[in-house]
């Protein structure tokens, strides 16, 4: 049964392929550190021998350093130390379930009436990587509804994940005749996201919310604090709540 190589001994293997002394690397980091005006980006001989034998784990300034002298990927050398920049927006998902928020990365889900709708589904297990802003070639991105987000309750219930069109944007072009086909639409509002009925008068954008929900209509100024994400095309959500809602 094999193990993995320490992340210590990754880095000792990189600045013997750069074919550089730990003294080398001391100099190396006393010129960064000189430049940016900074002692933390410096690295010691013998600092540099414990992160090597496991012993010390390196901040973020000494990683930085490490980059440049071994001439690495900075991405690449935090991914030793379990950190993946590139998981940010997977994580800040998990860390903030109560917010309204656009999905890190889709995957799929199986809904009867259409089996090929691309819906993410699992908060505890997003997929990895993706841009959370970045559509598919058709326009599509996945939305998260906060556990604190009623708006369209209980059309479409708080922890509900819903697909996106980014290519219907304007409240005023699609036709409805009752509450079950009027268009809802995600949008974002600079510091969050929220997902309801539309209305758009000028440079008013309302957000209107379900009749049943008791949440209040808000309205912003339309591109300076909200603009329209796109139109929900599809949503999977609960038919019954996990607990109780609280009302005031």
């Amino acid at each position: 049964m094999g193990c993995a190589v320490p992340a210590g001994n990754k880095l000792k293997i990189l600045r013997n392929r750069c074919k550089i002394t730990v003294r080398q690397v001391e100099q190396a980091s006393s010129r960064i550190a000189l430049a940016k005006g900074d002692k933390r980006f410096r690295i010691s001989n013998g600092w540099l021998a414990q992160l090597e034998n496991g012993i010390s784990e390196p901040s973020i300034c000494k990683l930085f350093t490490l980059s440049a002298i071994y001439r690495a990927d900075f991405r690449e050398l935090s991914r030793l130390y379990n950190v993946d920049i590139d998981e940010i927006a997977k994580y800040a998902l998990i860390a903030n379930p109560q917010l309204t928020q656009l999905y890190p990365e889709p995957s799929v889900v199986e809904v009867r009436d259409e089996p090929r709708t691309r819906l993410g589904h699992q908060l505890a297990s997003p997929s990895a990587g993706g841009d959370s802003q970045a559509a598919d070639s058709r326009g599509l991105l996945s939305g998260y509804i906060g556990l604190t987000d009623y708006t369209m309750y209980p059309l479409i219930r708080p922890g509900a994940v819903v697909e996106i069109d980014t290519n219907q944007k304007n409240p005023d072009s699609i036709p409805w005749d009752n509450d079950f086909e009027r268009p809802i639409f995600f949008i974002e509002l600079r510091d969050e996201y929220a997902c309801g009925w539309c209305e758009l008068q000028g440079n008013q954008l309302t957000i209107v919310p379900y009749p049943s929900s008791q949440v209040k209509v808000r309205s912003f100024t339309y591109k300076r604090d909200a603009e329209i994400v796109g139109r929900v095309v599809a949503y999977n959500t609960r038919c019954v709540d996990l607990q109780k809602r609280r009302t005031k």
